[in-house]
């Protein structure tokens, strides 16, 4: 018998264990590990009489049969591990991982089985589905990553399947200064900002450290205040006392019960914020974040864009879809009016994610266009790559004198 086939015998006599004892892997962690830790002392007694062949690390055999009925057996390890920040899987022999923003393919080779295995499992704690009629599936895993999976015939062969994991989850401002994403003078006016009750608008292209940096904005919020959280999928971890968080549901086999990320910020509002926090506006739900925002209850929210003029621009027409009856001469002032400041996230060729600009919106419009200010911009790599301060001045000082903050000389670089 081969290392193999004594791994397979081993595997199968913890699963007539799990059957026989009738205990849940996955809830019951301390109930499986002592289980598995009696089979393998077990294996090893028959062993040692010559009855089974040894296994060669019977540690990593332990490790390995937790991971597979406890966790999710080889992408486990890579869900532990704190430097890997996504894995996706484009077919069973093509296993991803990203590790400080760099991707590399892995050596694990999986079936086709394993792959629609572990997906089944990941689901089973979400409540979500994935067949024919919804092909696509965002869910929560029970760790808080976020999985995504797309079925064949939408992909040409298997399952692709993607799992982002939030390993930085930077708390407050100042800890996205220790990891070199701010500056301290930006970070200073940011959490100012927050405090004033300023709406800011978070841009960037996927995975630029949009969500980090919503969480790290409200570490800054005042105590005592309530905050909602409008999500498709739970992500953010807001280091706030009172926070409700809402997520996004999928229809049910019937086409009914869905709610979507617009019925979601309507909802909020419902529900006495004192901020509301979006954690990505795609579609239709900006007017419902615009329309929240205007009337008077502070938010933060993200938007993929490739800088902080085109979230502007992105914002004024998103609006758009909500319906015919929605004109630009009704969007484009609103989102003048609404939004305050701009932070926008990059990612350099090394995987370093950063702060290239914070922009202030002035409150005008000129030519059918959102005028704003550069507060900070990122000089060129050729400059020393620095976030400086930039000439623009926020519009609205009465709301940072509101909160005592004297923003003439935050932003001249006095404390």
């Amino acid at each position: 018998m081969t290392h193999d086939e004594a791994g397979s015998l081993l595997t199968g006599e913890v699963r007539e264990l799990v059957r026989r004892r009738g205990i849940d892997p996955v809830t019951d962690r301390h109930g499986l590990d002592r289980l598995v830790g009696e089979a393998v002392a077990d294996y090893g007694d028959r062993a040692t009489l010559g009855v089974v062949p040894p296994l060669v690390d019977p540690a990593a055999t332990t490790r390995a049969l937790i991971d597979t009925f406890g966790g999710f057996g080889p992408l486990q390890p890579y869900l532990d591990d704190p430097e890997i920040e996504e894995i996706w899987i484009n077919n069973p022999a093509q296993v991803f991982v990203a590790r400080r923003g760099v991707s590399e393919l892995t050596t694990t080779l999986l079936t086709g089985q394993q792959v629609r295995d572990l997906v089944e499992r990941m689901l089973k704690s979400s409540g979500r589905r994935l067949d024919l009629s919804s092909p696509f599936v965002d869910a929560t895993l029970p760790g808080g990553e976020r999985l995504h999976v797309v079925i064949p015939d939408v992909t040409r062969e298997h399952l692709a399947v993607n799992i982002r994991k939030h390993v930085v989850r930077a708390h407050h401002l100042d800890h996205l200064v220790r990891l070199g994403s701010l500056t301290a003078h930006a970070a200073a006016f940011l959490d100012a900002a927050v405090r004033a009750g300023a709406n800011i608008l978070v841009s960037g292209a996927t995975q630029a450290g949009k969500t980090t940096m919503l969480n790290a904005l409200a570490g800054s919020t005042p105590a005592g205040q309530r905050v909602i959280s409008c999500e498709e999928v739970f992500e953010l971890r807001l280091p706030v006392r009172d926070h409700v968080a809402m997520q996004c549901r999928q229809p049910s086999l019937e086409g009914t019960g869905e709610i979507p990320l617009r019925r979601l910020v309507k909802e909020a509002l419902r529900m006495r914020p004192d901020r509301i926090v979006i954690g990505e506006v795609r579609e239709a739900e900006s007017l419902d974040m615009l329309i929240a925002l205007n009337a008077g209850v502070p938010g933060t929210g993200t938007v993929h864009a490739n800088s902080a003029r085109e979230a502007i621009t992105k914002m004024c027409t998103l609006p758009l879809l909500a319906g015919e009856n929605i004109s630009d001469r009704f969007v484009t002032p609103t989102v003048a009016s609404a939004l305050d400041v701009v932070v926008h996230l990059g990612v350099t060729p090394g995987g370093v994610r950063q702060c290239r600009e914070i922009v202030v919106v002035t409150g005008r419009v000129e030519e059918g266009r959102v005028e704003t200010a550069q507060l900070f911009r990122r000089r060129p790599a050729s400059a020393g790559g620095e976030l400086v301060r930039g000439d623009g001045f926020p519009a609205e000082v009465e709301k940072f004198e509101r909160v005592g903050v004297d923003v003439h000389a935050l932003l001249a670089g006095e404390r």
